[in-house]
């Protein structure tokens, strides 16, 4: 019988020996193996299905929205008085992206250009593509900014054009023929006569650049060598750096092409890319942690220094002129036209901007631009991205169409480009990156704690096993 008790102590101390030293070890090992899965998957390669179709077709729906800025008192304007608008929208477009020419190279890159299409949503929308909205005529008022410094003569002559087709400062036209163009004969007669002048040689239109279009040819790390640097921009359009800025530092293509970034991201860590749109690289900051559906993130959003001016912020000397902070002034890679990007409302720009334009209403809710990421892949879960078009205003001489306009740069329209993961990829995203990682921490420490207690048990029956006897002898001493 006491042989018997042995052996099942020393069993017991076997396994929970086994049990804590096993669960210890998965402890270590089990992060090493997770960690290992993260840079299989985040590698751009085509041998991996899920991930490589993840990153050429993005498999979730993205949606732009956009809201018109309507100028209520256009005659007043031109009299001196300061703009008003009101907000009109949204409208919202379903985006489709593709990445097409997918190339890979020997240094472990790939190049490819990624194709959009915009398609409206009626359901989704707070209106209709046939809404009329009135607008700052670009082509008038800002060919006049354009052209200010221009001999008094030409001025003239330029406004009689104006008049000879008919063009106003403000246009009333619907919102599908300012979102994708409308036909003009002064645009006509501009491509016929100065070529190069508008971006587009077809119809005129606010968008009209962007649907059925390309946003350049990428060359990205693939992550192979390196995956600090999966996703990460090698050259745009054969470029590894700009030349619409003025210092070395500003004309910098810094980070990803913005859709992904490399794993294993820190509460320190940015979140920079260049974006072709915006012609600059552009950072995101840590804001907080924060959970989408059962995935922990961390929200990253912009800095209140990213459309300072050279004053306010030095490092943004670099991207001047500059006027208030708060606008990014894309002139140098927009035919000099004046236009300027902001956040929507002006928010988080100079306070001297609202006080300009009457109607606006600026908070980060409805105006800040945000990303969520997933720390531990670099996959964004949740995307909002806000921007608005500006133009800047003012009275030019020898151009009538101005008259007395107060120098104002006004908003024209804002938009927001958004998606979040969701559906099946949300599922298996889940399952991989929050299921079977917490099922493999309560494993671990479930092993330790069985482990433990075994031991335990095994010292108990042993303990047990040696009292017997002595228990046993001294009922016999007292028998004789």
């Amino acid at each position: 019988m006491a042989g018997t008790g042995a052996k099942a102590a020393v069993g017991f101390l076997v396994a929970g020996v086994l049990a804590v030293v096993f669960g210890t070890v998965l402890t270590f090992v089990g992060p090493i193996i997770i960690d290992d899965q993260i840079v299989k998957n985040t590698v751009i390669d085509p041998n991996n299905d899920m991930s490589y179709t993840m990153w050429k077709d993005i498999p979730v729906p993205f949606y732009m929205s956009v809201y018109f800025f309507n100028v209520l008192n256009p005659k007043e304007i031109l009299t001196g008085e300061k703009p008003m608008v009101e907000q009109r929208g949204p409208y919202v477009y379903r985006k489709r992206c593709q990445k097409d020419n997918i190339t890979f190279h020997p240094n472990d890159t790939v190049s490819y250009r990624e194709y959009r299409q915009y398609y409206f949503e009626p359901s989704m929308s707070a209106g209709n593509e046939s809404d009329v909205v009135t607008i700052p005529n670009m082509l008038v008022l800002g060919a006049a900014v354009m052209m200010e410094t221009l001999p008094y003569a030409f001025r003239l002559m330029i406004s009689a054009t104006f008049k000879t087709f008919n063009e106003g400062p403000f246009l009333t036209k619907t919102v599908e023929e300012l979102m994708w163009g409308y036909d003009s004969k002064l645009v006509d007669f501009l491509n016929k006569y100065l070529p190069g002048m508008l971006p587009s040689s077809g119809k005129f239109g606010l968008f009209a650049e962007f649907n059925n279009s390309n946003t350049g040819l990428f060359t990205i790390f693939t992550g192979q060598d390196d995956i600090r640097k999966v996703h990460k921009v090698d050259s745009w359009n054969g470029l590894t750096e700009l030349s619409y800025w003025r210092t070395p530092q500003a004309n910098m293509i810094n980070g990803t092409a913005g859709q992904m970034w490399p794993p294993f991201m820190t509460k320190e860590s940015t979140l920079p890319f260049y974006s072709p749109d915006a012609c600059r690289s552009l950072e995101l900051v840590y804001q907080r942690p924060g959970e989408f559906k059962g995935v922990p993130l961390y929200r990253y959003v912009a800095p209140k220094t990213m459309f300072a001016n050279g004053i306010d912020y030095p490092p943004n000397e670099g991207f001047c002129p500059c006027r208030k902070s708060g606008l990014l002034n894309v002139s140098s890679c927009r035919h000099n036209s004046p236009v300027f990007i902001s956040h929507p409302h002006f928010f988080n720009a100079d306070l001297s901007l609202l006080d300009t334009v009457l109607g606006l209403n600026p908070n980060e809710d409805e105006h800040g631009l945000f990303i969520d990421i997933h720390p531990q892949t670099g996959v964004p879960l949740n995307v909002s991205i806000r921007l608005q078009l500006n133009l800047l205003m003012k009275r030019v001489s020898g151009i009538t169409e101005t008259g007395k306009i107060s120098e104002v740069v006004m908003p024209m329209i804002w938009f927001e480009e958004r998606g979040n993961i969701d559906g099946p990829v949300l599922t298996t995203f889940h399952t991989n990156l929050v299921v079977l990682p917490t099922v493999m921490e309560y494993m671990q420490y479930g092993f330790i704690a069985l482990g433990l207690v075994t031991v335990v048990i095994a010292v108990l029956v042993h303990r047990r096993l040696k009292v017997q006897p002595q228990k046993t002898a001294r009922q016999f001493v007292c028998l004789c």
